[in-house]
């Protein structure tokens, strides 16, 4: 079978540039990598047909060739990645920067940043709604006094790991790839401690607590989290520390439950004032309101003060209160109370349904149901 023109395998011009060549070939090797396409023979030829023609197009003195000759001017055997550096020098050089390799074999100890923390920090809702500031203590490590963050005993020094050759990777051939890893030797820093500090036990660092301020934002809400940028574990062979998060978990109230930026409550009434109305005071978290229930309220109505929620970390006002009536049915009665109420309630049942009308609806569906 004939071989497809180099420029038509890459879709790229004749006079295009090596660096148009290059971004063609980023995207179709991405894009029919083995990788991303495992099992399928069809991808791995064509990702061996897209590398051949790159390398060859991105070569001047092949290219060169093969636009006088086509390709009878190049050696076929050249495509099959076996001149100076192969296949894996040319796909790391390229991909480099996307998987964040782009180191050569002379390259140094590979830098890793540090792990990020977490710390729960339990708060009650008042604090999240009126915001506070408060410190923390956290494990952390510290460079060792005694080594100075070597890790060798005092007048020792570390020695070049040999397997690495002090580069902290390690490469090993498989097939068609070229697998560059960590030394598991040295762990990738690229030195070994033949006699470790005694106080750090070789790992320079020891671990210690420190105290951090913290600032609460006012309405921050369950389940949210503060970043405190650099606070985190550190750094390997020099690479930067990572983050600590602080994650908001709110007590439970004993009477406000939150749902974003509004809260509820549970309002227990009387049965005499539920049926006669009048003033009653409810709690806020900014202190006590009053306000008006008209006569009549039936237990489950729900009241809305506005405003007097909880100004959210984005919001620019602040939620509601809804206050829910739970009438409050009389317990431990006297025998006076008791006929008091049972003359009430002979005088309502003699005056119709007029002081019950939920009664007399119910009433009358239960009896269309059963007819």
């Amino acid at each position: 079978m004939a071989k497809r023109d180099f420029y038509e395998i890459l879709g790229v011009a004749k006079n295009s540039s090596e660096e148009e060549i290059k971004k063609a070939y980023r995207r179709l090797a991405m894009k029919y990598h083995p990788d991303r396409n495992p099992d399928s023979k069809d991808s791995e030829e064509k990702f061996k047909e897209v590398k051949e023609a790159y390398e060859m197009l991105t070569n001047p003195e092949k290219r060169e060739a093969y636009d006088r000759y086509g390709h009878a001017g190049v050696d076929p055997n050249m495509g099959g990645g076996g001149g100076a550096g192969g296949f894996a020098d040319s796909f790391g050089d390229i991909f480099g920067d996307i998987f964040g390799g782009g180191r050569g074999r002379g390259a140094g100890p590979q830098v890793y940043r540090g792990a990020d923390l977490r710390y729960n920090l339990e708060i009650t809702l008042e604090q999240a709604a009126h915001g506070f500031d408060t410190t923390i203590r956290v494990p952390s490590w510290d460079k060792c006094d005694t080594c100075h963050g070597s890790g060798a005993k005092p007048g020792t020094s570390p020695s070049t790991c040999t397997t690495c050759a002090g580069h902290g990777q390690v490469r090993m051939q498989q097939g068609f790839f070229s697998i560059q890893q960590t030394c598991p030797k040295c762990h990738g820093s690229g030195k070994v401690i033949t006699d470790p500090c005694q106080p750090c036990g070789g790992a320079g660092r020891i671990k210690r607590n420190k105290t951090l301020e913290v600032k609460i934002p006012v309405g921050i809400d369950n389940g949210m989290r503060i970043r405190s940028s650099g606070n985190g574990e550190p750094g390997t062979n020099g690479g930067p520390p990572g983050d600590l998060y602080v994650e908001i978990h709110i007590k439970p109230h004993p009477v406000f439950q939150r749902e974003g930026d509004d809260l509820h409550c549970i309002m227990p009434i009387s049965f005499a004032k539920a049926a006669l109305g009048g003033e009653i005071e409810v709690p806020t978290l900014g202190g006590k309101v009053s306000f008006t229930i008209p006569e009549g309220t039936q237990s489950g109505k729900t009241f809305r003060l506005k405003g007097k929620g909880i100004k959210g970390v984005r919001s620019g006002f602040a939620g509601d209160l809804f206050c829910h009536v739970e009438i409050e049915t009389p317990v431990k009665l006297t025998d006076k109370q008791k006929e008091l109420l049972r003359e009430f309630e002979k005088s309502t049942t003699e005056g119709g349904a007029k002081h019950s009308p939920q009664s007399k609806t119910w009433k009358d569906k239960v009896k269309d149901f059963f007819e």
